[in-house]
């Protein structure tokens, strides 16, 4: 699942959020609502993601595919409203495209009411869907990619559950290197600046750049890339 900005009720004229759909998820009660013509995702009691803008998840992975020759396996962390996953699909670069997403309510609603949003995005028959806990399953898969593509959390500074840490830290930083192909590379969504993630990243991959993104409120949205050398 994706975690984004907090929600700021002054960001939007929209009409009152209204409840679709409640069910129980990995970090408490998830929900979805919809907003005039938008949809939300509130987990636990906290914003996590809308349908309004998407501009820095579609730059997750095109910033990484625009770097790669064609054809690229990619693996994007994290199915959210879909945003990623439809830049891959568009991207003619894409070879393979593999989803992690780890709450089945997120899946269902990509059936239903987010359908319309990716117009459809995974019944591309290059695209293959995981309900699972993305770490864990980094952690038991031997499949390698072209590009790793990460958006669980609101950074690496600030995770959705505390397990998620572990993935931007040194021994995740070495796993995450292990499931890229040679000159593969790695991309993380980022909500703000993380100066020691970076100093992480540089000590463990090459070519590393940060691609800040305006946001409407707050800090610019961040993408870090970085790339894996043989």
């Amino acid at each position: 699942m994706n975690a984004h900005h907090p929600y700021d009720p002054t960001a939007s004229t929209d009409q009152t959020p209204v409840t679709l759909e409640r069910a129980p998820g990995i970090a408490g009660e998830i929900v979805l609502r919809r907003s005039g013509p938008h949809h939300e995702i509130i987990s636990n009691g906290v914003f996590l993601m809308d349908t309004r803008d998407g501009t820095s998840e579609r730059l997750l992975v095109t910033a990484a595919l625009d770097r790669l020759t064609p054809p690229a396996d990619i693996l994007i962390g994290g199915l959210g409203v879909g945003f990623s996953l439809t830049a891959a699909t568009h991207h003619p670069h894409t070879a393979t495209i593999t989803v992690i997403e780890r709450e089945p309510a997120v899946i269902a609603w990509h059936t239903t009411h987010l359908r319309p949003h990716t117009h459809g995005a995974l019944d591309d028959p290059r695209v293959h869907l995981e309900n699972a806990d993305l770490t864990t399953w980094l952690r038991t898969t031997t499949r390698t990619f072209d590009a790793l593509c990460l958006d669980i959390d609101n950074g690496p500074d600030w995770t959705v559950t505390d397990d998620n840490a572990d993935l931007y830290d040194t021994d995740g930083l070495d796993l995450l290197a292990t499931r890229l192909n040679p000159h593969g590379i790695l991309a993380v969504w980022s909500a703000a600046a993380s100066p020691a993630f970076e100093r992480r990243l540089r000590s463990r991959f090459t070519d590393i750049t940060a691609h800040p993104v305006p946001a409407a409120h707050g800090e610019p949205d961040l993408v870090y890339l970085a790339r894996r050398t043989p």
